[in-house]
């Protein structure tokens, strides 16, 4: 059966320390440490898979122990995968801080996920995908090569811009229907694409000049994440069946303990939503259920495994 969602990306093994705060240079603290499945496209894999959505994770493993990690958790996650294995490359990992205010900082090294084979992806994307998701953390041939078969699949492309690549291109971008940067990503992107007055603080923007610098874009839809201040949404022609062109999204209230992967649980969540939308659907309620899954993962420590199921957000936001 043809999967409805097709994330391509990245598989990341996550070292992940908690401390009270992050050291200064030179200084040593004590901290919790744990270690889990993550990369972006994984995690946003694992958030889509566990909205009920059939979905098909296409990503690359060294030949190592890690990489058994990886298939055994996919497996009894029951999230089908295809995996490339590169030779003479370890598989990715990385190394997070997070302190007590969920705040995190990340270091990764990216590894096999630089040798994905577009080859692989074309083969993986088949007629009757709904929507096709990619990120950044693989080459940018393969990152293209994704969006161009979403394509001529008829599937809705949807590229979350991280991290930002610096050699990212106008062309690559012009590729998605949906881009989902959060503000740094925004900003850089705005750089790459030579647009004099970039956004410092977005969420601080009047809402009709924030809108005119999103369409500088391109893209026809364009989803700028900004964590506790929620979401901007901007529309080019296609409104995607919403009344308005532009408007703001309000986050959700939860106790934060950890935000490292909470823009996969939203890049996750929104394809999510997109794939199970009827003909009568807007927009705007699948931002807010992606919203929705964002915020949930945040009560969990780590990444992948911390992204909440369907029945999970629908009992915690039940009566919102």
């Amino acid at each position: 059966m043809t999967a409805e969602v097709v994330v391509v990306g990245s598989f990341v093994q996550d070292h992940c320390w908690s401390t009270d705060r992050f050291p200064v240079v030179g200084e040593t603290r004590v901290g919790h440490f744990s270690s889990g499945p993550g990369g972006k496209g994984f995690n946003q894999a694992v958030a889509c898979h566990r909205q009920g959505i059939s979905t098909l994770f296409v990503g690359a493993l060294g030949a190592d122990a890690i990489a058994d990690t990886a298939r055994r958790f996919a497996a009894d996650e029951g999230l089908e995968c295809h995996w490339q294995v590169i030779a003479g490359q370890p598989t990715a990992t990385s190394s997070i801080i997070v302190d007590a205010a969920g705040r995190n900082l990340i270091v990764v090294d990216l590894a096999a996920n630089l040798a994905l084979s577009p080859g692989v992806i074309d083969a993986a994307i088949l007629p009757g995908v709904r929507v096709v998701l990619v990120q950044l953390e693989t080459s940018l041939e393969a990152t293209e090569a994704a969006l161009q078969r979403s394509r001529e699949v008829g599937a809705i492309a949807v590229l979350n811009p991280a991290p930002m690549h610096p050699q990212m291109s106008p062309e690559l971008l012009s590729l998605a229907d949906i881009a989902t940067p959060n503000e740094t990503e925004f900003a850089l992107l705005l750089e790459r694409l030579s647009v004099p007055a970039a956004a410092a603080q977005p969420w601080a923007m009047d809402d009709l000049d924030l809108h005119a610098l999103c369409r500088t874009t391109g893209v026809p839809t364009l989803v700028l994440t900004l964590g506790e201040y929620g979401c901007f949404i901007s529309h080019g022609r296609n409104r995607r069946g919403d009344d308005e062109a532009f408007y703001r999204v309000p986050c959700e209230q939860v106790k934060a303990v950890d935000t490292t992967g909470a823009g996969d649980a939203f890049s996750g969540g929104l394809v999510a939503a997109l794939a199970s939308a009827d003909a009568g659907s807007c927009f705007r309620d699948a931002v807010i259920y992606a919203n929705r899954v964002a915020a949930l993962s945040t009560e969990t420590i780590g990444t992948a495994p911390a992204m909440p199921t369907r029945e999970q957000v629908n009992k915690r936001f039940a009566a919102v």
